[in-house]
């Protein structure tokens, strides 16, 4: 008996750019192979198993509170990657077991790398900080 198909393959996020152009330099930079079509009105960024599209849009508030999540299997070997081609920060630890590495694109979009690691600390564990 074959197994069953999958009805999904995966996710690819579309995100606002207020310049396509300077988007695709930058994830050029990243070390994802890149294209620009519709005479700069689209673009779509690819690396391994991840793609990242971008469509035109001039209104560069809707591109800075947009923000993808990408799953990684190794977040400090990608830190490492990235710190070489960009200022880059440090991997957070996050309560909810992810490790998670933030940039924000030209345009302003935020990009979430994130590992999973199991280290999850319950809601009732995280002390609140002192009011004044």
């Amino acid at each position: 008996m074959p197994g069953k198909i999958s009805l999904f393959d995966r996710a690819m996020p579309v995100l606002a750019s207020p310049n396509i152009a300077a988007s695709l330099d930058f994830f050029a930079k990243l070390g994802f192979e890149t294209h620009g079509f519709g005479d700069g009105n689209y673009g779509i960024a690819v690396r391994e198993h991840i793609e990242i599209h971008f469509w035109l849009c001039t209104d560069r508030h809707v591109a800075e509170n947009t923000s993808c999540y990408v799953r990684v299997n190794d977040i400090h070997a990608l830190r490492a990657d990235f710190a070489g081609r960009i200022e880059v920060g440090d991997v957070a630890e996050t309560p909810w077991g992810m490790d998670e590495l933030y940039v924000h694109d030209p345009g302003g979009s935020l990009l979430k790398f994130g590992q999973v690691t199991g280290r999850i600390v319950e809601a009732d564990a995280v002390q609140e900080a002192p009011s004044d």
